[in-house]
């Protein structure tokens, strides 16, 4: 595997990290993105996010565009159950369940979510 570089930008007073290790797949921290809404626990404004039917779709689309073994028939529940109350979605249960490439969680120290901007497709 090869190192990962990272560079920061700063967006309206909060530092994002973009991380690459090819120079073509660079990840943006969305984890750092939500500390705008919510500094303490990031991971909630996330989750809230992630329940909009306009996010599922926008996600669903970028994996069906770079993920040939993305998981056509789960999307299709989410989008359909997306916006409802009883809708939760976190970054991982999406993975989990959709193989989706474009979104990677991580757990523990220095660990977020990141989204994939690809570069060279």
């Amino acid at each position: 595997m090869a190192k990962v570089k990272s560079d920061t930008l700063h967006v309206k007073g909060i530092d994002v990290g973009i991380y690459t290790e090819d120079y073509r797949n660079e990840y943006i921290s969305l984890t750092d993105i939500a500390r705008y809404r919510n500094n303490d626990d990031p991971r909630f404004a996330i989750q809230n996010w992630m329940r909009n039917r306009n996010t599922i779709e926008f996600l669903g689309l970028w994996e069906s565009l770079h993920n040939p073994s993305f998981n056509r028939v789960q999307f299709d529940t989410f989008r359909t159950e997306a916006g409802l109350n009883r809708f939760v979605m976190t970054p991982s249960k999406w993975v989990e369940h959709t193989a989706a490439i474009g979104i990677v969680s991580k757990a523990g120290r220095y660990g977020g979510t990141s989204f994939i901007l690809r570069a060279g497709v």
